[in-house]
């Protein structure tokens, strides 16, 4: 088997990876443009709309980000209405995120956003499936979870 070094950029997975995430960024981006959102900004969304009223930490564990990368993306979510922060009352240090009723209704209009994806693919649904749980399953193992 050919080392790491030795293979063609266009052979090694890491490459592959980032080159599908920049494409899906590429894909969502004139689907989000009209919303007034980022992509990080969706990945927020996405987590308050699985669970809401989470903190800023709660948020940065799910996505995996520091609450120092969160923090700039919650504010700039409140400005444009979509959630409320909130000071913990037990712990000043705690900052509690909560959808608005835009921030929910947001929701619907980025359905299509997993269909754009499906379409542009040219994959089955079942590939897609299948595709995301090998490579959660590479997240993980390289996580250490």
């Amino acid at each position: 088997m050919a080392t790491h070094a030795s293979l063609p950029l266009s052979e090694q997975l890491c490459f592959s990876l980032y080159g599908a995430a920049m494409a899906i960024n590429r894909t969502y981006k004139p689907l989000l443009d009209p919303l007034g959102l980022t992509y990080p900004q969706y990945l927020v969304l996405s987590t308050l709309w699985e669970a809401d009223g989470l903190t800023v930490s709660a948020i940065g564990t799910r996505l995996a980000l520091e609450s120092s990368t969160i923090t700039p993306l919650v504010k700039r979510l409140e400005a444009a209405g979509f959630v409320t922060r909130q000071r913990g009352t037990q712990d000043e240090r705690q900052v509690n995120v909560s959808l608005t009723d835009a921030g929910r209704d947001l929701r619907a209009r980025t359905r299509c956003l997993a269909e754009t994806l499906g379409q542009r693919s040219g994959m089955q649904v079942e590939e897609l499936v299948a595709l995301n749980q090998q490579v959660q399953r590479l997240r993980d193992a390289l996580s250490g979870g």
